[in-house]
């Protein structure tokens, strides 16, 4: 039987980090072992799913390049199918209609908490036949009696739950809609799910289903709960953390292949490596290695990750990435240098792709002013001579490019007994706006020759300026 896993998310707002953990080890466990991943959209809480959830769920996975092989399905589409098993489960005696109302049962649990017991419905119509016509009704599975589940957990070892302590769950509301526990197993079932990846927040929810799968003389899958994600404070991941979306992590600059990376460890290790590439992860990653306590998230790592990414992974492909931050910044990048150029010499100054088209804007756009602490510290009286002789320097090369242009600005500072910071400052503020830049050279030979030029007359306009001020 081909090994199959699955992530099923609820569209009921974006793909968080925690899901996409979730789909990642999923994901990397069936490509380990040539299997198949399943992308399942579990939307029947009609009232919360959203189209919008939908898209953002399918983005983020696209983003992150998790392809699935069968999919995505939608449970809203399988009512029939729903129907269909639990008519199984009532004609097989597995089930029951259930006429208590929400305020006897309430009762039932307020009783049982008096008494001491477990809080649950107390079995009223488990076996009742004298049903009362044209009363609303649940149905209930019937849930076995003494003895108990055993979940041969892959990451947390075996977990036993006594039958006792289960309720006879409710598997279609009094509207006929199914629950959560019944389309969780049916569609299991039928997509032939080997292995269930998901949070240990549904630990809980494992046992019903496996009696439910039982009744029906269905396989078991392997279960991995894996442990949920803490913020810096140790509490559960949320938005108080920061960004906490898949999809914040792209608009905050960081590389899909960083936030997989990362991910991956957030839970897993393979000694003390951290840098994984997508082949590594998937020949390396095994459930059975996943730790059983909770991981920190701590964005410091992450932004040290991303940093290596962008620094390591082809310029080229980091250029197609940084090219939606200029997009989204509103930098138009037709005219200016290749993007994989702007990304070789920026790669190593800054945190986020984010960060990387904020400080590349003078590229592609001019600058109607000066950084004014730049100017107030290097465009000073004394540096009108060197600027209009290196101007006049870098007007004669007929070879722009980053030897000629250093041997420019060389030349000028020999030739006036200065410093190559008396001259390379103030060109440095004319020729980008601000006091920082990656090396000169390289940066002014990706500009245009003209626009240098031209930028180097407008510092000296704002030169001639301070000087009649004072």
């Amino acid at each position: 039987m081909t090994l199959t896993t699955r992530f099923a998310p609820s569209p009921t707002g974006y793909l968080h980090v925690g899901g996409a953990r979730t789909a990642l080890y999923s994901w990397l466990y069936a490509q380990k072992n040539g299997g198949d991943f399943i992308l399942r959209i579990e939307d029947t809480d009609l009232e919360r799913s959203t189209q919008e959830s939908v898209d953002a769920i399918m983005d983020g996975m696209n983003w992150l390049n998790l392809e699935w092989t069968h999919g995505p399905y939608f449970q809203t589409k399988r009512f029939d199918r729903y129907k269909e098993v639990i008519e199984q489960l009532l004609e097989s005696g597995n089930a029951y209609r259930c006429y208590s109302t929400a305020e006897e049962v309430d009762a039932m649990r307020e009783e049982a908490k008096a008494k001491g017991e477990i809080e649950k419905y107390n079995g009223l119509w488990r076996d009742r036949t004298d049903h009362p016509e044209g009363q609303p009704y649940v149905i209930r599975f019937k849930n076995p009696i003494g003895g108990d589940v055993v979940i041969k957990d892959m990451v947390k070892g075996d977990i036993t739950i006594s039958n006792d302590q289960l309720d006879d769950l409710i598997l279609a509301r009094t509207d006929g809609t199914p629950t959560y526990n019944l389309t969780v197993v049916v569609d299991d079932w039928d997509m032939k799910v080997s292995h269930v990846v998901r949070g240990d927040d549904h630990i809980s929810n494992t046992p019903k289903q496996i009696n439910i799968l039982k009744a029906l003389g269905a396989d078991i899958p392997e279960y991995a709960h894996i442990p949920m994600i803490l913020g810096d404070d140790g509490k559960r991941l949320s938005k108080r953390h920061g960004a906490v979306s898949v999809m914040q992590y792209r608009d905050d600059g960081y590389l899909p292949e960083a936030l997989l990376n990362y991910l991956v460890r957030l839970g897993w290790s393979h000694g003390d490596q951290e840098i994984f590439s997508r082949e590594e992860m998937i020949e390396l990653f095994d459930l059975k290695d996943c730790n059983r306590a909770p991981s920190g998230f701590n964005t410091d790592k992450l932004i040290w990750v991303n940093q290596h990414y962008m620094k390591t992974m082809d310029p080229e492909y980091v250029a197609e990435h940084l090219a939606w931050h200029m997009a989204d910044q509103g930098i138009n990048t037709d005219n200016g240098p290749a993007l994989a150029d702007v990304v070789k010499i920026q790669a190593d100054r800054v945190k986020t792709l984010k960060e990387m088209a904020q400080i590349s804007r003078y590229f592609y756009e001019d600058f109607t002013e000066l950084d004014a602490a730049a100017v107030k510290k290097h465009l000073r009286p004394v540096v009108k001579e060197p600027m209009m002789l290196v101007k006049q320097k870098l007007a004669a090369l007929t070879d722009w490019s980053p030897a000629p242009i250093h041997a420019a600005i060389n030349d000028t500072a020999q030739e006036l007994e200065l410093g190559m910071g008396k001259v390379g400052m103030p060109l440095r503020v004319a020729a980008t706006g601000a006091g920082n830049s990656p090396s000169l050279d390289i940066t002014l030979a990706l500009l245009d020759q003209n626009k240098v030029i031209e930028r180097i007359d407008q510092a000296l306009a704002v030169l001639e300026a301070r000087i009649a001020a004072s």
